[in-house]
């Protein structure tokens, strides 16, 4: 399907009583009853009109009965056809609902935080399938999953300028799941200015995202919490951080009174960051960043008989589907062995996973091989998840995707 198909601003007026209907198979209704938000192309009655359907209508999705369930997205080229906005399906899906959705999660944030730097929607978790936001004081990175929410922007867009006044709005609609959904990959920046990287506070720390061409939206507030743990252990500690990105682990253990922190990442660009957070923090006599691939860095390193007392190991997703499991797991192990090898005796391993294909155990036991294959015991000190702004919606496992494990390593 060509990207082209999609009209991502066709924002005509939501009327309930005029949206198409879109039937389940018998005894397909259960999972949703029971909270699920996903529906499946397979649980549908996908008739003609139902196929010639625009990717992202608003549709009122009902039970094979003709009972209403709610009011979804529709996509009738993916698998996963329609996700659900709301159980109401006579809710008028418009600038309102969008107010009182993301103010909902505007509210939760601002108890959860002092600071206005975090994850404002988180997608499903939040009742806004497809939709992320992330919060940098006042601009706003905004990134539109599902084709739904895509159509649906300049609503969000008018939703947010109520709710916040942004002083800048930007898009990072370049994600891979927009591919399967038929959107166009772009980023801009919708309203507002941008001059440069965009400064934000952390655990105490200052950084500095660029929000146009960094990773995801810009910055990980995922680990926000598990930096903070690991900041905890560093005083005086030798500090390996093997995919550093723009400093986030490596800057706040040197605040912390590391001895000396190495990091190392492939991109020049967030090398570059983390160098200025380590000015901008004044730690940068005890840190030093190199570019390297992490595999061979540590391989290296252990080599030349190097120990570190903590080394993390927080790399981006090795498995981006199902079928990329087993080798992704394969990864995980080698991964634990060369991270294990350079880590002192009595020291800290850290280790994580942001792959939702990866189930939880399946990690763990990555990692507890890795250790064996470097003939290295240790226990689990800590098994942690995404940060509190990343909820997890209790139907839906997907969403706890990230997975850590911090290890005492004999």
């Amino acid at each position: 399907m060509s990207p082209d198909a999609i009209a991502v601003h066709d924002t005509a007026a939501d009327d309930p009583a005029t949206r198409p209907s879109i039937t389940l198979l018998a005894g397909r209704h259960r999972r949703a009853e029971a909270g699920h938000p996903w529906i499946y192309s397979n649980e549908v009655v996908m008739d003609t009109a139902a196929k010639a359907l625009a990717p992202g209508s608003l549709v009122k999705l009902q039970r094979a009965d003709s009972s209403p369930l709610g009011v979804a997205i529709f996509n009738p080229h993916t698998l996963l056809a329609a996700r659900l906005l709301d159980r109401d399906a006579a809710r008028p899906i418009g600038r309102r609902f969008f107010v009182r959705r993301i103010g909902r999660a505007l509210k939760m944030r601002e108890r959860l935080f002092d600071e206005p730097f975090y994850r404002l929607v988180h997608a499903e978790a939040d009742g806004l399938p497809g939709l992320v936001i992330d919060r940098f004081g006042a601009v706003l990175v905004v990134q539109s999953n599902a084709a739904g929410m895509a159509r649906l922007e300049p609503v969000v867009l008018e939703a947010l300028g109520e709710l916040m006044s942004p002083e800048a709005i930007v898009l990072r609609n370049d994600s891979p799941a927009r591919g399967l959904e038929g959107l166009a990959s772009e980023t801009r920046v919708a309203s507002g200015t941008l001059e440069g990287p965009v400064a934000f506070h952390e655990n105490g720390a200052v950084f500095r995202a660029d929000l146009l061409a960094g990773q995801k939206t810009g910055w990980f507030f995922d680990q926000r919490d598990n930096r903070r743990f690991i900041a905890g252990l560093a005083r005086g500690a030798r500090v390996l951080d093997l995919y550093c990105y723009t400093g986030g682990f490596a800057v706040q253990t040197a605040r912390a009174a590391a001895a000396a922190v190495l990091g190392i990442d492939r991109s020049e660009p967030a090398l570059a960051l983390a160098t200025a957070a380590a000015e901008l923090n004044g730690v940068s006599r005890t840190c030093s960043f190199r570019r390297g691939e992490a595999f061979a860095e540590a391989g290296g390193l252990a080599a030349k008989d190097e120990r570190f007392d903590i080394v993390i190991a927080d790399p981006p997703a090795f498995a981006k589907s199902r079928k990329e499991v087993p080798a992704a797991l394969r990864g995980y192990r080698k991964l634990a062995r060369l991270a294990a090898s350079v880590t002192a005796g009595g020291g800290i391993l850290f280790i994580a996973s942001c792959s939702f294909h990866v189930g939880g155990a399946e990690f763990a036991e990555a990692v507890r091989r890795g250790l064996a294959d470097a003939g290295r015991a240790g226990r689990i000190l800590r098994a942690a998840g995404a940060d509190a702004d990343h909820p997890i919606h209790p139907a839906l496992p997907e969403t706890a995707y990230l997975k850590t494990l911090t290890l005492a390593v004999d």
